[in-house]
């Protein structure tokens, strides 16, 4: 996949078939979709997706939304499926006030579209004025199909970006895994930290600090699997600050691996939520922490043996 950012001056030779949204999160909700596109692609088009560098709505209304997915999570999702070309455009002030034609005639120049593929909840152009009805318009004039998808429900309603948020901001981990088709997860590099757990506690663990802008489940201890070298290791993760060994913290993913020993400081991992075990808390003194922990290693090994990872 090649992957265009930080220009609006992306160029495609080759005829496309285009998808264009915040795609935050490539959840079960996008399937549609994205079978639409490949069955195009089969067809002879590259795949192509067309998002934004950061969400308009923080460019306009600067509201700092936490995001499902970091840019770089979403090109890993994207080249995974097997779209050809990711674009996450600079959402300037030339584009943020561009009119919905003239968006369109951008998008067909520069990316030789032949087909555009969009939710029936799709809006672009200056104050959202473009719309799937507004693609179906200038479909002709501009040498293009439209094909508008529905969403997958769930529940009863459709299965999006805001569900799965909602999910996760109330702790409902298996459920957001569900709508998601994969397991939430945080990336980041393995740092140092004060090696309490191994030498005062006895449960070594890996420490990261996910991204500012990434979404994370709410405080508490969670069944995991760590990501590292190809490799899927089972083990407890705890988000949070520690408050029994250290005070005031910034927010951590600190994870303990069952019967892992390798030294991968400075590594980048993957850490995948399973579902909650319980809330952080403060313990009275590190042997009562000791024993909680130990507890819950114990039920973390006992959940693996019987769900096989």
């Amino acid at each position: 996949m090649e992957y265009i950012k930080g220009t609006t001056a992306f160029k495609i030779e080759e005829p496309t078939v285009l998808s264009l949204g915040k795609f935050d999160g490539l959840h079960r909700g996008h399937e549609l979709l994205m079978d639409y596109m490949f069955q195009k692609k089969q067809e002879g088009l590259k795949a192509v997706v067309f998002t934004f560098d950061i969400p308009p709505r923080k460019s306009v209304d600067h509201v700092a939304a936490k995001v499902l997915t970091t840019n770089e999570e979403k090109s890993q999702l994207f080249e995974k499926v097997g779209v050809d070309y990711l674009i996450e455009c600079p959402f300037t002030k030339e584009i943020m006030c561009m009119e919905p034609e003239l968006f369109i005639e951008y998008m067909v120049n520069q990316l030789n579209v032949k087909c555009m593929v969009v939710g029936k909840d799709f809006h672009f152009g200056h104050n959202r004025r473009g719309d799937y009805h507004m693609l179906r318009q200038y479909a002709s004039k501009y040498g293009y199909e439209v094909e508008v998808v529905d969403k997958m429900q769930e529940d009863g309603r459709d299965i999006s970006s805001t569900f799965v948020r909602e999910q996760i901001v109330a702790g409902n981990i298996e459920k957001a895994n569900e709508l998601l088709g994969y397991r939430y997860f945080v990336e980041g590099t393995i740092l140092h930290g004060k090696k309490m757990g191994k030498a005062v506690l006895g449960i070594p663990t890996i420490n990261l600090i996910p991204p500012d802008e990434k979404l994370l489940p709410p405080f508490g201890v969670y069944f995991s699997v760590t990501e590292w070298d190809g490799k899927i290791h089972p083990g407890i993760t705890n988000i949070g600050c520690k408050p029994t060994v250290e005070g005031k913290n910034p927010v951590g993913v600190e994870t303990h691996i069952f019967d892992f020993d390798e030294d991968i400081y400075g590594k980048e991992v993957k850490v995948s939520f399973i579902t909650k075990i319980r809330a952080e808390k403060k313990f009275e003194s590190l042997e009562d922490l000791k024993k909680q922990m130990s507890h819950d290693v114990a039920l973390g090994k006992q959940y693996f043996r019987e769900n096989q990872g």
